[in-house]
């Protein structure tokens, strides 16, 4: 069994796969008057990945929130805080494959013989790991959450830094592709 590292690897993904998304928000919110952003202390300090990963998902939402129409503000006149959480989670699948000799019992006559036979059982386990994105925007008004988006991938290793980017990208992209509410309807 093979152990991933999480910090280097994290956000790894593989861009021709899609990313499973999903994105829930506060139906009174007006999404309207949305139209400047903080990114949060916990975003800039963010420890589960690698700080060059870091700047490539801040580099990637930033790019997202200024093609939603927002433009980064000063802590005082932001209409929202945007704030990225990055979870993994090692994952360990089994497979098992039995083969073997004989019918009832092994041998004898037709097709159910007598006596003893014999199989085996063979086990592969496979150990992966997924990661979750969060990108959360909330009302700095109210302090409460107007939008989260989500997106699971699994991981994969040893990228170039031109994939890893790519990947990341893809990701944040396709999490924001469900914002605001309403519009890929």
């Amino acid at each position: 069994m093979k152990k991933f590292l999480l910090i280097p690897v994290l956000f790894a993904f593989v861009a021709c796969s899609t990313v499973k998304v999903a994105f829930d928000y506060d139906r009174q919110a007006d999404f309207a008057k949305y139209k400047t952003y903080i990114i949060s202390e916990e975003t800039m300090k963010m420890t589960a990945v690698n700080q060059l990963n870091r700047d490539r998902i801040i580099a990637a939402t930033e790019v997202e929130m200024a093609a939603k129409g927002f433009t980064k503000a000063k802590a005082d006149v932001a209409d929202v805080i945007l704030d990225v959480r990055i979870k993994g989670k090692e994952i360990q699948t089994a497979t098992a494959t039995t083969s073997g000799y004989g019918g009832y019992g092994g041998y004898g006559y037709g097709p159910w013989g007598y006596g003893g036979g014999f199989s085996t059982t063979h086990v592969n386990y496979d150990s992966y790991t997924e990661g979750t994105m969060f990108i959360t925007l909330i009302d700095k008004a109210s302090q409460k959450i107007a939008w989260q988006g989500t997106g699971k991938k699994t991981i994969q290793e040893n990228l170039t830094a031109e994939k890893r980017e790519q990947n990341i990208d893809y990701a944040v992209k396709s999490i924001f592709e469900n914002y605001p509410p309403g519009a890929g309807k």
